[in-house]
């Protein structure tokens, strides 16, 4: 006896060996033996074989033809032998019912199991719309083949046009743009961003980069909407001539600053900060914009600024113009350099010159500061700040080596990019040259000292806190931002609330608006500060302002590290300089190109190497280099390498304060 069953959802066909009880001991075509079950035996039959049952039911499966066979059914319930009589005429013979069992199994869409050996057939509605289903999916089919061949003959289909971000960096991966990129990319042994390249979707790595940044941060892109730029009312003029001290490519002038003698002998330096608070507004439309934005977002030679240009202008510290600026006055005494008393105030003030550092970094050097030689404007000026501008960083250091640590290193090297119509040039400067350091140690100067102004005023303000965490040494020096005034030991001082950059930086915005407060009303400033003490807004601001900021950073670092390459390529660089950064991270000389050599020789930290450059990755941002030679530590790479401890972060945030851009 052989017996034709159901098992795990497929029928098969095999001979009984012995049975007991409700049980079968089967053996299949193939020689396996299997245990079958009363309730899954569909019918029994002695001829022909197993084997030749299947092969001839499957021939039957074949021959049916479904839409006769639904119309056959009926709309009731059947089972497959009262269905087998009305369809072939007679009581299906053993392949005939197994056929008929093997097609109804395999057209769900036409017919619906009900249980052992029972269907019912799909009501018309159902099938239609299932049929019409199936019709789509080979048209879709069709297709996303037509997208496949024209992808590997590296031609955009027109229907990808549109689209290219969303399946590049952030695709539905059901639909059949996406399939046919992903089964392109795969058949090419290539990924999609690379046949987005080489179809023209993508113009080139450049785009790539940034196209995938704007997507995730400015998918409604980077405009702005139109907004009126508010007037500020008429303020005191001061009686400055103040300058500012920028970059060539600073647009967004945030501080300037001014020198006058006192009749008394004692000296009064301002520091002139834009005031865009005075004409923003808490939740009012650009405020939106900026609490959006958060952060002008840099890279070499592009920014996407926070704030529209038109106000930009409105406010920058623009030269020969009289602008709205917060203004912190410290009165010096010359002779010993100590601070006499400070006064905040909102004004208008006159800026003479916007000076950059292109045009002074030759001649404003320490070696000219200390003889009096050398001409350029406001040399007088800048000669006093400058020897005030020590005595800052001597307090800091001080005050540094009372928290426990090491004093700063006044050797390393920055790297400016400039690029222009896709050339680009990366210029080396020691980091402490004399107008960096005036402008930084006088910007941590004004940050800390209306830090304390905030506080002493009971103004909560977004402060940058460093050290005094728990956890190892890493988790207790990272840098944290707080709303309430707390010691940065990186930067030696108490505390250190940034508010000098407010044309490109929210939080500096939010802190204008507190000082503004305080500086107008006093003892009264909490009861009318745009924030009040433990406002969850604040809060909120710092969060997002955090995770915008790295963000930001993070891609500018990407920008860099894509401008390193190109200009590798540009100089057709093949053979480099590079210095040991830690075990086999590498840092060239030339530009600030971090690259790791996988066996690389211990070597101290200094070490210089020289390395063949045998390739580079413009999309992957990789590069593929050898170690051709060491040779020991020079005076140059030393001052190339970057400490490895997180105290790093406390030099960064100074040196921010003069070369933002």
């Amino acid at each position: 006896m052989n017996l034709f069953f159901e098992e795990s959802g497929d029928f098969k066909a095999g001979t009984v060996l012995s049975q007991q009880g409700e049980a079968y001991q089967v053996e299949m075509q193939t020689g396996k033996r299997t245990k079958v079950k009363a309730r899954d035996i569909l019918f029994q039959f002695a001829s022909p074989d197993p084997a030749q049952l299947l092969s001839d039911a499957k021939a039957i499966a074949d021959e049916v033809d479904l839409d006769f066979l639904w119309e056959v059914a009926g709309q009731d319930e059947f089972g497959y032998a009262e269905l087998g009589s009305e369809y072939f005429g007679h009581e299906p013979k053993p392949h005939e019912a197994a056929g008929l069992l093997l097609k109804l199994h395999n057209s769900p869409i036409y017919f619906y199991k009900k249980g052992k050996g029972r269907y019912k057939a799909a009501p018309e509605a159902s099938l239609k719309a299932a049929l019409a289903g199936i019709e789509k999916k080979k048209q879709q089919a069709i297709v996303q083949a037509q997208y496949v061949e024209q992808l590997k003959a590296n031609q955009l289909p027109d229907a990808f046009k549109p689209i290219v971000m969303q399946l590049l960096f952030k695709p539905d991966k059901n639909s059949i743009e996406y399939k046919a990129l992903d089964e392109a990319a795969a058949a090419m042994q290539t990924s999609p961003q690379r046949l987005m390249l080489a179809t023209g979707g993508i113009t080139s790595p450049k785009e790539l980069h940034l196209s995938k940044f704007l997507f995730e941060y400015f998918p409604k892109g980077t405009r702005f909407p139109a907004v009126p730029i508010p007037a500020v009312d008429s303020l005191p003029v001061a009686d400055v001539q103040a300058f500012s001290i920028d970059d060539v490519t600073t647009t967004e002038i945030d501080d300037a600053l001014s020198v006058v003698h006192l009749p008394d002998g004692k000296l009064r330096v301002g520091i002139h900060i834009a005031a865009p608070g005075l004409g923003i507004k808490r939740n009012d439309a650009l405020d939106a914009i900026a609490r959006q934005r958060l952060s002008t977002v840099y890279m070499p030679g592009d920014k996407i600024t926070m704030l529209p240009d038109e106000l930009v202008e409105a406010f920058t510290l623009a030269e020969g113009r009289t602008c709205p600026a917060l203004s912190l006055y410290a009165t010096l005494d010359p002779a010993t350099w100590t601070v006499v008393s400070t006064e905040t105030r909102a004004e208008a003030v006159p800026i003479a010159a916007n000076l950059r550092h292109n045009d002074l970094d030759d001649v404003v050097t320490e070696e000219n500061l200390n003889a009096g030689t050398g001409d350029y404007p406001h040399k007088a000026d800048i000669e006093l700040l400058w020897q005030w501008a020590q005595v800052l960083e001597r307090g800091r250091m001080a005050k540094r080596e009372s928290f426990g640590l090491k004093p700063e290193q006044a050797n390393r090297v920055d790297f400016n990019f400039y690029v222009e119509n896709d050339v680009v040039s990366i210029v080396r400067r020691k980091r402490g040259a004399p107008l960096d350091k005036i402008v930084a140690e006088l910007m941590i100067f004004a940050n800390s000292t209306w830090g304390k102004l905030m506080h002493d005023h009971g103004v909560p303000g977004i402060y940058r806190s460093q050290g005094g965490g728990g956890g190892g040494w890493a988790a207790k020096m990272q840098v944290r931002m707080v709303t309430h005034a707390a010691p940065h030991q990186g930067l030696g001082v108490d505390q250190y609330a940034w508010s000098t950059s407010p044309l490109r930086r929210y939080t500096d915005l939010v802190n204008q608006w507190q000082i503004l407060a305080c500086a107008e009303h006093g003892v009264t400033a909490p009861l009318v500060a745009p924030f009040k003490p433990k406002d969850a807004d604040l809060f909120a601001i710092v969060s997002a302002f955090d995770a915008a900021y790295a963000a930001y950073a993070d891609f500018q670092s990407g920008m860099e590290r894509y401008w390193c390459l190109r200009w590798l390529a540009q100089e057709n660089a093949r053979q480099v300089n590079a210095v040991v950064l830690k075990d086999e991270v590498l840092r060239l000389v030339d530009i600030p190109l971090i690259i790791r050599l996988p066996g690389m020789p211990q070597a101290a930290r200094g070490t210089q190497v020289r390395l063949d450059l045998i390739r580079w990755d413009e999309v992957d941002l990789t590069v593929e280099a050898r170690l051709i030679e060491v040779t020991t530590a020079t005076a140059e790479t030393e001052a190339a390498v970057i400490e490895d401890d997180e105290i790093a972060i406390a030099e960064t945030e100074a040196n921010a304060e003069s070369a933002q851009e």
